[in-house]
Protein backbone atom coordinates (compact mmCIF):
# COMPACT_ATOMS: atom_id res chain seq x y z
CA UNK A 1 0.00 0.00 0.00
CA UNK A 2 1.20 3.01 -1.33
CA UNK A 3 -0.04 5.65 1.75
CA UNK A 4 -1.98 4.06 4.10
CA UNK A 5 -3.02 7.35 6.05
CA UNK A 6 -4.75 8.88 2.91
CA UNK A 7 -6.37 5.89 2.21
CA UNK A 8 -7.93 5.56 5.63
CA UNK A 9 -9.22 9.30 5.42
CA UNK A 10 -10.25 8.30 1.79
CA UNK A 11 -12.55 5.61 3.27
CA UNK A 12 -13.88 7.47 6.32
CA UNK A 13 -15.20 10.05 3.79
CA UNK A 14 -16.93 7.96 1.89
CA UNK A 15 -17.88 5.27 4.08
CA UNK A 16 -21.16 7.26 5.25
CA UNK A 17 -21.82 6.34 1.02
CA UNK A 18 -20.75 2.93 0.79
CA UNK A 19 -24.29 0.94 1.25
CA UNK A 20 -26.14 3.63 -0.40
CA UNK A 21 -29.13 2.91 -1.90
CA UNK A 22 -28.25 2.81 -5.81
CA UNK A 23 -31.09 2.55 -8.28
CA UNK A 24 -30.49 -0.71 -10.77
CA UNK A 25 -29.50 1.32 -13.93
CA UNK A 26 -32.43 0.92 -16.74
CA UNK A 27 -31.77 -1.32 -19.04
CA UNK A 28 -30.88 1.61 -22.00
CA UNK A 29 -28.07 -0.10 -22.97
CA UNK A 30 -28.47 -3.53 -23.35
CA UNK A 31 -28.20 -3.53 -27.13
CA UNK A 32 -24.36 -2.23 -27.36
CA UNK A 33 -23.94 -5.20 -24.37
CA UNK A 34 -25.46 -7.52 -26.28
CA UNK A 35 -23.45 -5.97 -29.94
CA UNK A 36 -20.11 -7.19 -27.58
CA UNK A 37 -20.85 -9.97 -26.84
CA UNK A 38 -22.32 -11.27 -29.96
CA UNK A 39 -19.12 -9.87 -31.39
CA UNK A 40 -17.17 -11.55 -28.72
CA UNK A 41 -18.76 -15.20 -30.45
CA UNK A 42 -16.56 -14.69 -33.57
CA UNK A 43 -13.26 -12.43 -32.30
CA UNK A 44 -12.91 -12.30 -28.71
CA UNK A 45 -10.29 -10.31 -27.47
CA UNK A 46 -7.45 -11.87 -26.34
CA UNK A 47 -7.40 -13.30 -22.48
CA UNK A 48 -5.30 -10.52 -20.22
CA UNK A 49 -5.18 -7.86 -22.31
CA UNK A 50 -5.73 -3.58 -21.33
CA UNK A 51 -9.14 -2.87 -21.48
CA UNK A 52 -10.68 0.51 -21.80
CA UNK A 53 -13.76 0.90 -20.49
CA UNK A 54 -16.27 3.42 -19.02
CA UNK A 55 -18.70 5.90 -21.01
CA UNK A 56 -18.45 7.91 -24.08
CA UNK A 57 -15.19 9.72 -24.50
CA UNK A 58 -13.68 6.48 -24.58
CA UNK A 59 -16.20 4.69 -26.81
CA UNK A 60 -15.33 7.81 -29.62
CA UNK A 61 -12.05 7.06 -29.19
CA UNK A 62 -11.99 5.32 -32.84
CA UNK A 63 -8.02 5.31 -33.29
CA UNK A 64 -7.38 3.80 -30.18
CA UNK A 65 -6.31 0.46 -31.42
CA UNK A 66 -3.91 2.22 -33.57
CA UNK A 67 -2.57 4.92 -31.07
CA UNK A 68 -2.05 2.42 -28.56
CA UNK A 69 0.04 -0.21 -30.62
CA UNK A 70 1.70 -2.27 -30.25
CA UNK A 71 -0.38 -3.02 -26.57
CA UNK A 72 -2.82 -5.39 -26.79
CA UNK A 73 -5.69 -3.22 -25.98
CA UNK A 74 -9.50 -3.47 -26.88
CA UNK A 75 -12.27 -1.00 -25.79
CA UNK A 76 -16.11 -1.71 -24.20
CA UNK A 77 -16.69 1.61 -23.52
CA UNK A 78 -20.61 1.92 -24.43
CA UNK A 79 -22.89 5.14 -24.27
CA UNK A 80 -23.24 7.98 -22.49
CA UNK A 81 -22.70 5.78 -19.40
CA UNK A 82 -22.56 6.36 -15.73
CA UNK A 83 -20.86 4.66 -12.99
CA UNK A 84 -23.63 2.41 -11.65
CA UNK A 85 -24.37 0.94 -15.76
CA UNK A 86 -20.68 0.08 -15.56
CA UNK A 87 -20.71 -1.90 -12.18
CA UNK A 88 -24.28 -2.91 -13.35
CA UNK A 89 -22.50 -4.99 -16.34
CA UNK A 90 -18.79 -5.71 -15.32
CA UNK A 91 -19.93 -9.60 -14.94
CA UNK A 92 -20.64 -9.08 -19.16
CA UNK A 93 -17.76 -7.00 -20.49
CA UNK A 94 -15.08 -6.32 -17.83
CA UNK A 95 -14.35 -9.62 -16.05
CA UNK A 96 -15.16 -12.83 -18.43
CA UNK A 97 -11.63 -11.50 -20.29
CA UNK A 98 -9.30 -11.01 -17.23
CA UNK A 99 -7.75 -7.52 -18.35
CA UNK A 100 -4.15 -7.14 -16.92
CA UNK A 101 -4.69 -3.34 -17.12
CA UNK A 102 -7.88 -1.43 -16.70
CA UNK A 103 -8.26 1.88 -17.81
CA UNK A 104 -11.24 3.84 -16.40
CA UNK A 105 -13.20 6.62 -17.62
CA UNK A 106 -16.57 7.08 -16.06
CA UNK A 107 -18.52 9.98 -13.69
CA UNK A 108 -18.45 12.63 -16.34
CA UNK A 109 -22.34 11.90 -17.03
CA UNK A 110 -23.23 11.23 -13.05
CA UNK A 111 -22.23 14.98 -12.80
CA UNK A 112 -24.81 15.63 -15.26
CA UNK A 113 -27.23 14.31 -13.33
CA UNK A 114 -26.27 15.95 -10.56
CA UNK A 115 -24.30 13.23 -8.73
CA UNK A 116 -22.46 13.53 -5.66
CA UNK A 117 -18.43 13.41 -5.91
CA UNK A 118 -18.66 11.06 -2.68
CA UNK A 119 -21.28 8.67 -4.65
CA UNK A 120 -18.95 8.82 -8.20
CA UNK A 121 -16.10 7.89 -5.68
CA UNK A 122 -17.97 5.15 -4.32
CA UNK A 123 -18.59 3.51 -6.89
CA UNK A 124 -15.03 3.77 -8.40
CA UNK A 125 -14.62 1.74 -5.16
CA UNK A 126 -16.75 -0.80 -5.56
CA UNK A 127 -15.54 -1.57 -9.03
CA UNK A 128 -12.18 -1.73 -7.90
CA UNK A 129 -13.05 -3.89 -5.18
CA UNK A 130 -15.14 -6.25 -7.36
CA UNK A 131 -12.42 -6.19 -9.89
CA UNK A 132 -9.38 -7.55 -7.34
CA UNK A 133 -12.47 -10.03 -5.80
CA UNK A 134 -11.90 -12.10 -9.00
CA UNK A 135 -8.41 -10.37 -10.51
CA UNK A 136 -6.26 -9.74 -7.31
CA UNK A 137 -2.89 -9.02 -10.14
CA UNK A 138 -4.81 -6.52 -12.17
CA UNK A 139 -3.78 -3.11 -12.05
CA UNK A 140 -6.51 -0.34 -12.82
CA UNK A 141 -6.26 3.40 -13.87
CA UNK A 142 -8.49 5.86 -13.32
CA UNK A 143 -8.76 8.76 -16.16
CA UNK A 144 -9.23 12.55 -14.56
CA UNK A 145 -13.09 13.54 -15.58
CA UNK A 146 -12.50 16.28 -18.21
CA UNK A 147 -13.45 20.15 -17.05
CA UNK A 148 -15.38 20.45 -20.33
CA UNK A 149 -17.06 23.50 -21.40
CA UNK A 150 -20.54 21.90 -21.35
CA UNK A 151 -20.42 21.63 -17.96
CA UNK A 152 -18.55 24.54 -16.61
CA UNK A 153 -21.07 25.32 -13.84
CA UNK A 154 -20.17 22.20 -12.63
CA UNK A 155 -16.34 22.27 -12.12
CA UNK A 156 -16.51 22.17 -8.76
CA UNK A 157 -18.18 19.10 -8.42
CA UNK A 158 -15.60 17.44 -11.69
CA UNK A 159 -12.62 18.66 -9.10
CA UNK A 160 -14.27 17.26 -6.46
CA UNK A 161 -14.75 13.52 -7.56
CA UNK A 162 -11.23 13.79 -9.83
CA UNK A 163 -9.25 14.70 -6.04
CA UNK A 164 -10.63 12.47 -3.87
CA UNK A 165 -10.16 9.44 -6.88
CA UNK A 166 -6.50 10.92 -7.16
CA UNK A 167 -6.28 10.65 -3.45
CA UNK A 168 -7.56 6.92 -3.44
CA UNK A 169 -5.67 5.57 -6.60
CA UNK A 170 -2.27 7.23 -4.64
CA UNK A 171 -2.67 5.28 -1.35
CA UNK A 172 -3.78 1.76 -2.52
CA UNK A 173 -1.71 -0.55 -4.20
CA UNK A 174 -1.71 -1.31 -7.98
CA UNK A 175 -4.17 1.72 -8.61
CA UNK A 176 -2.91 5.12 -10.96
CA UNK A 177 -4.76 7.80 -11.80
CA UNK A 178 -3.91 9.80 -14.86
CA UNK A 179 -4.84 13.45 -15.39
CA UNK A 180 -5.69 14.45 -18.76
CA UNK A 181 -6.81 18.01 -18.33
CA UNK A 182 -3.82 19.51 -18.60
CA UNK A 183 -3.75 19.25 -22.09
CA UNK A 184 -7.45 20.44 -22.05
CA UNK A 185 -6.20 24.29 -21.34
CA UNK A 186 -4.32 26.73 -23.80
CA UNK A 187 -1.59 29.28 -21.50
CA UNK A 188 -4.20 31.50 -20.08
CA UNK A 189 -6.30 28.24 -18.54
CA UNK A 190 -9.14 28.83 -21.22
CA UNK A 191 -10.16 25.76 -22.19
CA UNK A 192 -9.18 24.69 -25.56
CA UNK A 193 -12.20 24.48 -28.09
CA UNK A 194 -10.56 23.04 -30.58
CA UNK A 195 -10.21 20.01 -28.90
CA UNK A 196 -14.38 19.87 -28.70
CA UNK A 197 -16.84 18.69 -31.00
CA UNK A 198 -19.90 21.36 -30.82
CA UNK A 199 -21.67 20.23 -27.69
CA UNK A 200 -18.71 21.32 -26.36
CA UNK A 201 -18.04 17.81 -24.60
CA UNK A 202 -17.11 15.59 -26.58
CA UNK A 203 -13.59 15.24 -28.39
CA UNK A 204 -11.93 15.68 -31.79
CA UNK A 205 -9.56 13.48 -33.05
CA UNK A 206 -6.77 15.71 -31.91
CA UNK A 207 -7.76 15.77 -28.60
CA UNK A 208 -7.31 11.92 -28.36
CA UNK A 209 -4.16 12.79 -30.08
CA UNK A 210 -2.77 14.59 -27.35
CA UNK A 211 -4.20 12.21 -24.52
CA UNK A 212 -1.89 9.51 -26.54
CA UNK A 213 1.30 10.38 -24.97
CA UNK A 214 0.18 11.11 -21.47
CA UNK A 215 -1.62 7.94 -21.33
CA UNK A 216 0.48 5.44 -22.93
CA UNK A 217 3.43 5.48 -20.90
CA UNK A 218 1.77 4.65 -17.78
CA UNK A 219 0.27 1.41 -19.19
CA UNK A 220 3.07 0.72 -21.02
CA UNK A 221 5.36 0.45 -18.61
CA UNK A 222 2.82 -1.49 -16.56
CA UNK A 223 2.46 -4.12 -19.12
CA UNK A 224 6.46 -4.39 -19.67
CA UNK A 225 6.91 -4.40 -15.83
CA UNK A 226 3.67 -7.27 -15.23
CA UNK A 227 5.15 -9.54 -18.33
CA UNK A 228 8.74 -9.03 -16.56
CA UNK A 229 6.82 -10.62 -13.41
CA UNK A 230 5.45 -13.36 -15.34
CA UNK A 231 8.09 -14.16 -16.85
CA UNK A 232 10.29 -14.63 -13.50
CA UNK A 233 7.34 -16.89 -11.77
CA UNK A 234 7.50 -18.81 -15.09
CA UNK A 235 11.65 -19.53 -14.64
CA UNK A 236 11.11 -19.60 -10.82
CA UNK A 237 8.72 -22.68 -11.76
CA UNK A 238 10.88 -24.72 -14.47
CA UNK A 239 13.61 -23.78 -12.29
CA UNK A 240 14.91 -27.41 -11.23
CA UNK A 241 15.30 -28.80 -7.45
Amino acid sequence: MKNPLRLILFVIVISQFAYAQVPAPTPRFAEQIEAFLKADETNQPPQGGILFIGSSIFRQWKKLPQQMAPLPVFNRAFGGSRTDEVLFYLDQIVLPYQPKIIVYYCGSNDINVNAEPEHIATRFKQFVERVRAKLPQTRIYFVSINRAPQKMDKWKQVDATNAMIRSYCEAARGLGYIDVNRVLFDKRRQPRYDLYLPDKLHFTDKAYELFTPIIKPVIAKAWRSMKVKTAVKVRQKVRPA
